[in-house]
């Protein structure tokens, strides 16, 4: 998803800077970088961080030290490399930005045949951020500029420009990506994820609207474009991706996981003896389940922390296999002859859950396993932002296909809980994980337990509508 941080303070902004970034490491393993301007001079350090710890790249690198300067940007990315800093005609910028652009490969095409040139390259495909402010340069301001992004753009993109009038901050048009203003004392910083600012001091000033944009100086905080009137917030920020002392729109993570965990729980009949979550994201998920329905909550599978990111995150299937195969270690006594009810956040590709989890379970000689999933099934690729991108990836597609033989384009009556296709789907997963019972939420209460109303959240991927 990658995640943001803008900060502007009265003394050197580096360290806080370098702590908010940190704190969106859970949004990607691709690459961390950070942007600082000294007296009106940009200069910026990127690192990958595939294999090694954003605080492991930059607490040593020698050029970052030496960087100074009271405003900055920071990016956790998982795709391309950013910030970029590029000369457009309104002045040069640092550039970063959080989203997928879905037609990009079009959008490129079209500025290509326009003159337009491209520098930043990889795997053949553009740089979103180039791209993006290359539509922003299309125009004679920079406010124009973005809106001329937004319109162009199919997908979702939240952005920050540092340059010498401050940071620009604006949110995807229907605010499918967060950005939140916090201060402490006169600084200001706006970042993608809560949690990044509160050891630093600052509070919640203003969650920005969708289509909003904001200038950002040491002087003060101007509205430079008011918000739209559509929400639609990623709701897979609640159910997994979003980081458990986050808000968005108000609302906190953990409450809600622990909220749905409890709507799980009033809505299963299963006789089991202990109810367990995946770490980290379907830990809460348990305690919700286990408040609301006595059932004790132990931890048959740790989680070796050390080293080891969230297996949903990287591209490659084979890094999440190999995070998969090695984070999560079985307490085998806990296990044995135990019925358990499992809470998972989610069940997007399916292969770690079937190939390695459930296998450790059924090796420490589990009596029975019962998956309790807190959304619904994913039926489509997300569009929004830099997750699945293939319907192949998908673990209820791929049953699907199994039971057709073939991908099937009409897949309306397996959206249907109640429908005797949606039933026969959920008995061929229950036989592709081997497990006895498979259970997921409803759409309407995972969308219930946000306490937002359910027109202010994306469902694209559950669902295939969006609005335009």
């Amino acid at each position: 998803m990658s995640g943001i941080v803008g900060i502007i303070t009265k003394k050197d902004c580096k360290e806080d800077l370098f702590y908010a970034t940190d704190y969106h490491s859970h949004l990607g393993t691709a690459y961390g970088g950070i942007a600082i301007s000294d007296n009106d001079i940009l200069q910026k350090k990127i690192h990958t961080i595939s294999k090694v710890q954003f605080k492991s790249r930059f607490v040593e690198d020698i050029d970052f030290i030496h960087m100074k300067g009271k405003s900055g940007i920071g990016v956790i990315s998982d795709r391309d490399i950013q910030p970029l800093i590029m000369r457009l005609r309104f002045g040069e910028y640092a550039i970063c930005g959080a989203g997928y652009i879905d037609n990009q490969d079009e959008l490129t095409r079209e500025l290509i045949d326009e003159g337009v040139v491209f520098s930043e390259m990889a795997n053949g495909k553009v740089n979103q951020i180039e791209l993006v402010a290359k539509l922003i340069n299309q125009r004679d301001n920079l406010v124009g500029g973005i809106e001329n992004m937004y319109s162009r753009i199919d997908g979702s993109v939240s952005l920050l420009l540092l340059g010498k009038e401050g940071i620009f901050a604006a949110r995807d048009k229907y605010g499918r990506t967060p950005l939140v203003l916090a201060e402490r004392n006169g600084d200001k910083i706006v970042v993608s994820e809560t949690c990044a600012y509160k050891n630093l001091g600052f509070k919640t000033k203003k969650f920005l609207g969708p289509g909003e944009i904001l200038l950002i100086n040491e002087d003060k905080v101007e509205q430079k474009k008011k918000k739209e009137d559509i929400l639609q917030l990623c709701a897979f920020l609640f159910v997994y991706t979003g980081f458990p002392a986050s808000e968005y729109e108000g609302k906190n993570v953990e409450e809600y996981r622990e909220y749905a965990g409890r709507i799980i729980a009033k809505k299963d009949n299963v006789d089991v003896d202990l109810v367990a979550g995946i770490a980290d994201s379907g830990t809460a998920y348990a305690h919700g389940y286990s408040h609301e329905s006595g059932i004790p909550v132990r931890i048959p599978l740790l989680k070796y922390t050390p080293g080891w990111a969230r297996s949903y995150v990287p591209p490659s299937q084979e890094t999440r296999d190999l995070i998969a195969l090695m984070k999560q270690i079985t307490a085998d006594a806990i296990i044995k002859g135990q019925k358990i009810a499992i809470t998972e956040d989610s069940i997007v590709r399916g292969t770690q859950l079937k190939n390695y989890l459930l296998v450790k379970l059924w090796d420490a000689g589990a009596k029975e396993i019962h998956i309790r999933p807190a959304c619904p099934a994913l039926m489509f690729p997300c569009k929004f932002v830099f997750s699945t991108r293939a319907i192949e990836e998908l673990f209820a597609r791929r049953v699907l296909k199994k039971m057709h033989g073939r991908h099937i384009q009409d897949v309306e009556p397996y959206l249907d809980t109640d429908s005797k296709q949606y039933k026969e789907m959920i008995k061929a997963m229950e036989k592709d994980l081997n497990v006895n019972s498979l259970r997921y939420q409803r759409l309407e209460d995972m969308l219930s337990a946000t306490g937002l109303p359910r027109e202010s959240l994306c469902t694209y991927c559950w669902t295939g509508k969006e609005i335009k």
